[in-house]
């Protein structure tokens, strides 16, 4: 028999790993250490050296891709056709492909349907509306989100303790909706692995079957593993020694959706007779990267234990650049993807990494002005975002009572008791009398047709719109926008889906705000005297409708951190390096989230395999006011020879302290001297906007720009290469 083709093409760490005895193994695979190797090979050593056949070993992993490539590298290494028998896939999708071979054991019809986060949220409004029950307190997101978090802990509705009204209501419609899909024979992503954990557990001849058919269990990703994933396998596995577990706790970043780093500490007890082995060399990153990574994560309490190592050279050191603004940091990022691309490397092995998806929208707006091609990674653009797109059409529905599309899209977004019934009859009157929505709302309300519910809910929404308006009209850009955000009820709304998922649409929302600041600060009203609004919508419109980079496949890569897990690129940008940002402001209260940030910081940095970029900025505006910024700890907790700070005047040193102190060797940015020819306090001229004074400076070079108070046009801030300004003598 020969195995060189399963033991050669490994190191001895991964060899130690595939080769091990038949029994339980926790396998600490360090980022870019050739897990999935290991997990390959590991099978091919099952099946061909301890001759188990393909059909008695079980792989788990955490993607329908993950599963694919699994399966192709095992079919390629064994040159058979490995899948004959073997069950590789998600957690779900194992447990559905149980519960359709045993349905009757679950409980199930035959043709039971698998209800998507949609059909799900759908049912859920469903069961709120015949109890009655005002959206607004029970938000069917809330709800959904309820529901699905109790299941994965293992919980029925039964199971649920209450304390209070609110509580007891809601588990009154946890237990309605368990009702209503049993009897309509629908199973939620939730239900499939609960449902295949009780049918388990609750008929033994069943699980005797499986515990003798899988011999072999193995796992992907274990430390994003939560309750009832961990008894599903524990149950499968118990008394038979033979779980492999690929897992690395420096990378479990996933707490906020339910997963269990504890998970990977109670596998040593709940398996004692367990092998540890550890994978510590990486083949991805440079020496410098790496040593900077385990100086980081070091600072992390109760780890299982790693250094990450390599063989290759110690490479560049990691870039630091002090940005003055969140504005200054897009325009440094650009530029030096600029050089980047122009020196022969592809704009794809590029990506840009942020703790939030708002801050996204710097980068992409400095993108399309650069005209580089660009994607967001598992997200939309910007001005594409659910949310935006929500806010946006409060907007134009001031700027236009007859944008009908905005309307629709508003009227009842915050629920507000408007409902089907009294939509049709507005687009009844509408089509009848040939005008807008908002004209047939008008004449409905006072008309009548509806109860003095529905009416009174349509007045309540003009109302709003126009009590919007009139204090908009005396208010600058921003505050309209931050006007409508609040006033609206659209933070309220997504406070209640909470979670990661309402915490971004909130944070993208007051982002709007400093979008419509900046669009202020920068853009040229021009001859026809357009309202600012009206240009900014139009502003929106464009870069939402702009597709560049969408069709070519070599663009830049924008993504939060959370979605770069897995992937690698040749340059990487980590941007927002500051304290409240990341680490955020509430983790800052709790040792474990905090502990989970630089676990998360740790991820994006071993994302890179050849340059690291780490940007914080000194000042960066928040919900449309300036905030002074203060590096991240992440930051400053790595040691000085592994960083390499660029300076504003484009000199590069390393920093001589530790990098929290580094403001010493700055230049002097608050004094009235300047390199640009102007001074803090000069009257200047501009051609268009008149003479006006010089507040503020930022930047040097291309980027330096002025803040200038004008007579006539207020304060705006202009770029020096292209404002033309002369001295008031």
């Amino acid at each position: 028999m020969d195995i060189t083709p399963l033991i050669d093409p490994l190191n001895d760490a991964q060899r130690t790993a595939v080769t091990a005895p038949f029994q339980s193994a926790l396998v600490l695979a360090g980022a870019g250490s050739g897990k999935t190797r290991v997990l390959v090979h590991r099978i091919g050593w099952m099946i061909q050296v301890e001759n188990l056949p393909a059909y008695s070993i079980l792989a788990v992993t955490f993607t329908n891709k993950a599963a694919r490539e699994m399966l192709g590298r095992v079919e390629s290494l064994m040159q058979q056709d490995a899948s004959a028998g073997m069950w590789i896939g998600t957690f779900h999708g194992l447990a559905h492909r149980f519960l359709r071979r045993h349905s009757a054991a679950a409980n199930l019809p035959d043709t039971f349907q698998v209800l998507d986060s949609d059909d799900q949220q759908r049912l859920i409004k469903r069961i709120i509306r015949s109890a009655e029950l005002d959206e607004t307190r029970y938000p069917p997101k809330q709800i959904q989100w309820y529901i699905n978090a109790h299941k994965d802990e293992g919980r029925r509705a039964a199971h649920v303790q209450t304390d209070g009204t609110f509580w007891e209501t809601m588990q009154q419609i946890y237990k309605t909706y368990e009702d209503l899909c049993q009897r309509s024979g629908l199973v939620d992503f939730a239900e499939l692995l609960l449902r295949c954990l009780e049918t388990l557990r609750d008929t033994p001849e069943l699980l005797d079957q499986y515990r003798n058919r899988f011999r072999y269990v193995l796992v992907d990703e274990f430390q994003d593993t939560n309750t009832i994933q961990y008894a599903w396998l524990k149950l499968l596995t118990q008394g038979q020694n033979n779980l492999f577990v690929v897992g690395d706790d420096d990378q479990s970043i996933y707490g906020w959706r339910g997963a269990r780093i504890e998970n990977i500490h109670s596998f040593q007890s709940d398996y004692p007779d367990h092998r540890l082995i550890r994978l510590e060399q990486n083949y991805r990153s440079t020496a410098n990267i790496l040593n900077a990574a385990n100086a980081l994560i070091a600072n992390n309490e109760n780890r299982m234990g790693k250094e990450l190592w390599t063989d290759d050279k110690d490479g560049d050191p990691i870039t630091v650049y002090d940005a003055f603004n969140e504005q200054d940091e897009a325009y440094f990022v650009v530029n030096r993807i600029k050089q980047w691309v122009a020196e022969g490397n592809l704009r794809e092995q590029a990506a840009i990494l942020y703790r939030s998806n708002a801050q996204s929208r710097l980068f992409e707006e400095r993108l399309v002005s650069a005209a580089i091609p660009y994607r967001v990674y598992g997200g939309l653009r910007f001005f594409e975002r659910a949310e935006i797109k929500t806010a946006l059409a409060y907007l134009r529905l001031i700027a236009n009572r007859h944008d009908d599309a905005s309307f629709e899209r508003v009227v009842n977004l915050p629920t507000r008791g408007i409902g089907a019934r009294s939509m049709d009859a507005v687009r009844e009157i509408a089509k009848a009398q040939k005008c807008s929505l908002w004209d047939s709302t008008r004449m409905l309300c006072r008309d009548g047709g509806l109860s003095a519910r529905a009416v009174n809910a349509l007045k309540a929404f003009l109302e709003l719109i126009e009590n919007h308006a009139i204090a908009a009209d005396s208010m600058p850009l921003h505050d309209q926008v931050r006007l409508v955000i609040e006033k609206s009820g659209l933070i309220a709304h997504y406070q209640k889906e909470g979670q990661e998922k309402g915490a971004t649409r909130i944070d993208n929302l007051k982002e709007l705000v400093n979008a419509a600041r900046q669009f202020s600060n920068e853009a040229e009203i021009d001859a026809e005297n357009m309202k600012e609004l009206d240009l900014f919508l139009s502003h929106a419109a464009l870069e939402a409708g702009d597709a560049q980079g969408d069709t070519d496949e070599d663009c830049v890569q924008l993504m939060t951190l959370h979605s770069a897990k897995g992937l690698e690129f040749d340059l990487v940008f980590l941007v927002g390096m500051e304290e409240g940002l990341f680490p955020g402001q509430k983790s800052l209260e709790e040792i474990g989230r905090l502990e989970e940030e630089r676990r998360l910081c740790y991820v994006g940095m071993t994302r890179a395999r050849q340059q690291l970029v780490i940007c914080h900025a000194e000042s960066r505006r928040l919900y449309g006011r300036e905030h002074r910024s203060e590096a991240s700890r992440f930051l400053r907790e790595i040691p000085s020879q592994y960083l390499q700070e660029i300076r504003m005047q484009g000199q590069v040193s390393r920093p001589v302290t530790a990098y929290g102190n580094h403001d010493k060797t700055k230049t002097n940015r608050d004094n009235g001297d300047s390199t640009s020819g102007f001074m803090l306090g000069q009257q200047v001229n501009h051609s268009k906007f008149g003479t006006g004074i010089i507040l503020q400076q930022e930047g040097d070079g291309n980027h330096a720009r002025v803040q200038i108070n004008f007579e006539s046009a207020g304060t705006k801030w202009l770029v020096l290469a292209y404002a033309n300004l002369t001295a008031v003598s």
